[in-house]
């Protein structure tokens, strides 16, 4: 017998595979921009280390979406996965904020 507090595959679908995607286009963004930009407010370093840290959160991406897709949808993923992604998005988003920002003086 199943878990009855296991989420059904079409909820995980619905609420987690647009989840995946958000987090695709935005690290795939992060990325061009911090790949294609120099961004003044940042060292090379600093610059360096967060697309790093992007390049390896897309590659977790890839893979959690991978195995999401060979188990029929039916397996979600943990907060302690996804955690690190938002806040890694959120230091994008500043970053992206500020050098837009940046542009417009």
């Amino acid at each position: 017998m199943g878990d009855p507090s296991s989420p059904t595959p079409e909820l995980l679908q619905s609420i987690l595979e647009p989840l995946l995607e958000d987090f695709d286009y935005w690290f795939a963004r992060s990325h061009e921009l911090l790949q294609n930009e120099k961004i003044s407010f940042m060292s090379d370093h600093e610059q360096s280390d967060l697309l790093n840290r992007v390049n390896q959160a897309q590659a977790e991406l890839s893979t959690s979406k991978m195995l999401f897709a060979a188990t029929g949808k039916q397996i979600g993923i943990d907060m302690a996965t996804l955690m690190p992604w938002h806040q890694l998005l959120g230091e994008c988003w500043k970053v992206s904020i500020r050098y837009r920002q940046s542009k417009q003086d």
